[in-house]
C-alpha cells in the first residue's frame, strides 16, 4: 500500500511548497519527460535527485562533525562556534522562498545546476580559509546555506511532476529518507576525513567532488524541460489524496481570499498554531543536538578520563562517527515507527496524531535529560539515552505534517506550510545552536576556567533543550483538545 508510506513525508513540505510547479497548468513548449515515458528513465532521474539530496545534507552537517577541530583552529568561544550553524540556517530559511519564486517561473534544471555548482564551489573554497579569517568562514557557511536552499525547494517539484499521486508520494518518501541518511553521513565523512588525513580541511574537499558528479549526471539525465502539473500537488495529503474543493463535485468553489485574510484565519486555527509551536520546539532541540552533541560527548569523556584533552592538530573524532550512525538509524526507524503508530491508532482514536506527538516529545525530553545527567559518570548510558531521545523525536516529523493537512482547508495549505516552516526555523533550529553556545559562555565566564566547567557549562546549557522539548509536548497536548473541531471546520 502506498498510502501508509506517505507518513514519511514530514520534511517534504519544507522544500516542495516553496518550489512548486507553475499554477497555470500549461505545458512547456517542448517536453522531454512525461508520464508516458519508460519507468526506467524516471527512476534514473529520481536516483540523480536523491544523490543530490544526499550531498546537500552531508554538506549541512560537515561542520558539526569536526566542530572541535574548527573551534580549536579559529580559537572560538562556544557562542561564536554556534554562530556557524545559525548563519547557515538563517540564510537557508531566507533564500528558500526566493528560489521557490524562481522555480515557479524559470527553468528548474538551470536553477538546480547553478545551486549545486555554487554551494560545491563555496564549500571547496572554505577549506582554504586561514585561522585569521573566521568571518569569511562564517560568510562561506551562509553562502552554502543559500545554495542548499536552491536544491531543497526545486528538486521535490521535479519529482512531483514525474509521477501520479500514488506513486509520487512513495517516491518523495524515498527522496526525503536521504535527509537523516545525509545528516549522519555528514558527521561520519567529516570525522573520517579528519582522522585519516590529520587535517580537518579535507572534510570540505570531498563533497565538492561528489557535487561535480551530481552536476554532470544532472546535465546528462535530467531533461531541460519537464511538464509542469497544476498546483494540485501542493495540497498533497499524507493519505495519498489531493484535497481541493474545486475538484469535488459536491463542494462549491470558494471565493478567493487575500494573503492577509488567510494568515488571519490560520492564527485563529488553534490546532495549527499549537502544532506549529510544537514543531518549533522539535526544530529547536534538533538544531542544538545536531550542532553540539559530539562536542558535549567529547567533553564528558575528557572529564571521565577516557580520552585526553585535544592538544594535537586533529582531535578525537569517534563521537561524530557514532553520533552519525545514531542519526541515520534513529531517523529512518523513527519515521517508519511514527507512520505505523499513526495508521493503527487513528482507527481507535480521532485525536491519535497530536497524542502521539505529545507522548513522543515528553519521552524524548526525559531521555535527553537523563543522558545529560549520567554523562559525567557513564558514557555508554549517555549514548543509549541519546539514541532513544533522537528516536522518539524522529517519530513526530511525519505525523505533525499530517495534522496541518487535515486541520487547514486545502486552499490555505500552501500559506500554512510556508508560515510553519518560517516560524519553526526562525524560532527553532536557526537560533538554538547559538543560544546553547552563548549560555555555555556565560556559565564559563562566572567560574574558574577548567575542563570540569567546560563540560558542566555545556551540560547546563543543554538542559534548556530538555525543557523546550517538554514545552513542545505540552503544545501537542493542547492540539488534541482542538483537533477534532478544526478538522471538521476544514472539511466544511
Amino acid at each position: 500500500e502506498h498510502e501508509d508510506t506517505n507518513l514519511l513525508l514530514q520534511p517534504l513540505f519544507e522544500g516542495q511548497n516553496y518550489g512548486a510547479a507553475a499554477e497555470d497548468g500549461t505545458q512547456c513548449p517542448s517536453v522531454a519527460v512525461s508520464r508516458n515515458n519508460p519507468a526506467k528513465r524516471d527512476c534514473l532521474l529520481v536516483a540523480v535527485l536523491c544523490f543530490g539530496n544526499l550531498i546537500n545534507f552531508i554538506d549541512w552537517f560537515i561542520v558539526p562533525g569536526i566542530l572541535l577541530d574548527i573551534q580549536k583552529y579559529f580559537r572560538l568561544s562556544d557562542g561564536k562556534t554556534g554562530l556557524l550553524q545559525t548563519v547557515f540556517t538563517l540564510c537557508y530559511m531566507l533564500a528558500a522562498p526566493i528560489f521557490g519564486y524562481l522555480g515557479d517561473r524559470y527553468n528548474r534544471k538551470i536553477i538546480l545546476g547553478a545551486g549545486i555548482f555554487f554551494w560545491s564551489g563555496v564549500t571547496l573554497g572554505s577549506s582554504f580559509i586561514t585561522e585569521s579569517h573566521y568571518r569569511i568562514f562564517v560568510l562561506s557557511r551562509g553562502l552554502v546555506g543559500i545554495g542548499s536552499a536552491s536544491y531543497s525547494t526545486i528538486a521535490p517539484t521535479i519529482i512531483a511532476d514525474l509521477f501520479e499521486e500514488g506513486k509520487r508520494t512513495t517516491v518523495l518518501s524515498i527522496f526525503y529518507i536521504f535527509i537523516p541518511v545525509g545528516s549522519g553521513c555528514g558527521y561520519m565523512l567529516a570525522a573520517g576525513m579528519a582522522k585519516s588525513t590529520g587535517d580537518w580541511h579535507w572534510a570540505f574537499r570531498v563533497t565538492p567532488c561528489m557535487g561535480g558528479l551530481a552536476l554532470l549526471l544532472l546535465i546528462l539525465l535530467v531533461p531541460h524541460k519537464i511538464q509542469r502539473k497544476t498546483a494540485a500537488h501542493r495540497a498533497l495529503s499524507i493519505s495519498g489524496m489531493i484535497g481541493r474543493a474545486d475538484e469535488k463535485p459536491d463542494v462549491h468553489r470558494t471565493t478567493k481570499t487575500t494573503w492577509c485574510q488567510d494568515v488571519g484565519s490560520l492564527v485563529k486555527n488553534c490546532s495549527f498554531v499549537c502544532s506549529s509551536l510544537g514543531l518549533t520546539a522539535m526544530a529547536f532541540v534538533t538544531g542544538a543536538l545536531g550542532m553540539w552533541m559530539p562536542l558535549f560527548l567529547y567533553r564528558a569523556q575528557v572529564v571521565q578520563g577516557l580520552v585526553p584533552p585535544c592538544l594535537q592538530d586533529s582531535c578525537n573524532s569517534s563521537n561524530s562517527l557514532i553520533f552519525g550512525g545514531i542519526t541515520i538509524g534513529t531517523g529512518i526507524l523513527g519515521i517508519i515507527a511514527g507512520a505505523e503508530a499513526a495508521r493503527r491508532l487513528r482507527k481507535i482514536n480521532n485525536k491519535a496524531d497530536p497524542l502521539i506527538c505529545a507522548t513522543s516529545m515528553f519521552i524524548s525530553a526525559l531521555c535527553l535529560y537523563i543522558a545529560l545527567m549520567v554523562a559525567q559518570t557513564n558514557i555508554l548510558s549517555t549514548f543509549i539515552f541519546i539514541a532513544f531521545g533522537e528516536l522518539f523525536l524522529s517519530v513526530n516529523w511525519a505525523v505533525v505534517t499530517d495534522i496541518l493537512l487535515y486541520v487547514v482547508t486545502p486552499r490555505r495549505q500552501s500559506t500554512a506550510i510556508a508560515l510553519q516552516i518560517l516560524v519553526s526555523h526562525l524560532l527553532g533550529d536557526a537560533g538554538s545552536p547559538y543560544l546553547i553556545g552563548a549560555i555555555s559562555n556565560a556559565i564559563q565566564a562566572r567560574n574558574i576556567p577548567s575542563l570540569q566547567w567546560s563540560f558542566r557549562s555545556m551540560q547546563y546549557s543543554f538542559v534548556t533543550c530538555a525543557f523546550v522539548g517538554a514545552f513542545g509536548g505540552g503544545f501537542f497536548l493542547l492540539t488534541s483538545f482542538y483537533v477534532e473541531e478544526d478538522r471538521k471546520e476544514a472539511q466544511r
